[in-house]
């Protein structure tokens, strides 16, 4: 099974005079640039309904139409990999994944993704693309992802994400002190001086992140964050360009931040903790195939636990 995936935009003054494969790279940045040159040497990429070639200089206004196939995974190799089932049935799966478990394979993780670990308890999702599933999460980031088991229920799920029918809810820990909830709604788009970061900037894609205070610290906070969109790093980005990175996150400038005169136990989290503190903890979305309302929760795992104990007890540690 192949999944065809069909868009059309348009460049604007920022991609201009850049080659059509780093343009393309630029505005789909959920594909490969070796995948989208390979559309382009097939013919699955026209601009201005005219068939061109990976180096063609773009210019402003030039209509772009891309037709992305992602091909069944039936190279990937099963692996024993470390993640938690945590609903299946015969449409869909939902995995929780650990902090530290890559989901596809790439360049330097070819085996032990979370998707080689798929195959290897559902050897039927080699059938698939990108291994049944529907949505992705950061290396160090844990929590909930959706797993399509058959070709009509990817299909359906693919949809439903698209439609932006699929509830996300993140549990983070952030520098700095928040006076209430809010709504960062800024374009991001990939850094042209670092092309493994995002950043928000000016023609990039619609981005939309929305916040709600889970509880105060001295110089932190634990936030609720849920997605509108789902742009690449997006919580990360948009946190850190509101000027509370998350903690953790030497990426987007998550450096450490500490209380005057913290406790003993934070100060030693603070300093050490080894990843950006981000976890998914809900999804909520229709079953693709009954239409039922599926909720699924996933408990913050120890380290934010154990994070969020000490942020507690140096609080309460001001009044002893």
């Amino acid at each position: 099974m192949s999944e065809v995936r069909h868009h059309n935009a348009e460049f604007g003054a920022a991609e201009a005079g850049m080659r059509l494969d780093q343009a393309l790279a630029k505005l789909f940045s959920e594909y490969s640039r070796s995948s989208i040159k390979l559309w382009i040497e097939s013919g699955h990429v026209t601009v201005n309904a005219q068939i061109c070639r990976p180096r063609y200089a773009v210019r402003t206004g030039d209509v772009v139409q891309l037709t992305a196939i992602l091909e069944a995974s039936k190279d990937l190799q099963p692996d024993v990999v470390d993640f938690e089932v945590v609903h299946a049935d015969e449409d869909c799966i939902v995995v929780n994944k650990p902090a530290g478990c890559v989901v596809h394979p790439g360049a330097g993780n070819a085996r032990n993704t979370l998707a080689n670990g798929l195959i290897q308890i559902f050897p039927e999702l080699a059938a698939l693309p990108r291994a049944g599933l529907i949505h992705r999460l950061d290396k160090n980031t844990s929590g909930l992802l959706i797993v399509a088991r058959n070709s009509n229920a990817y299909q359906l799920l693919i949809k439903q994400m698209a439609a932006r029918g699929i509830k996300r809810i993140y549990d983070t820990v952030v520098n700095g002190k928040f006076i209430s909830g809010g709504t960062v709604d800024a374009a991001i788009g990939r850094d042209p001086a670092n092309r493994t970061r995002m950043t928000v900037r000016e023609g990039g894609r619609r981005a939309v992140t929305h916040y709600r205070i889970g509880a105060k610290f001295r110089m932190h906070t634990h936030l609720e964050v849920e997605l509108e969109t789902g742009r690449t790093h997006q919580i990360r980005v948009h946190l850190a360009h509101i000027g509370h990175p998350v903690v953790g996150d030497g990426r987007y400038g998550g450096r450490l931040l500490l209380p005057p005169q913290p406790h003993v136990e934070l100060e030693n989290y603070l300093r050490y903790f080894p990843r950006q503190a981000l976890h998914a903890r809900q999804l909520e979305f229709e079953h693709p195939i009954n239409s039922h309302s599926l909720c699924v929760e996933s408990p913050m795992p120890g380290d934010m636990r154990q994070l969020l104990g000490a942020l507690a007890i140096d609080l309460s540690s001001l009044s002893d």
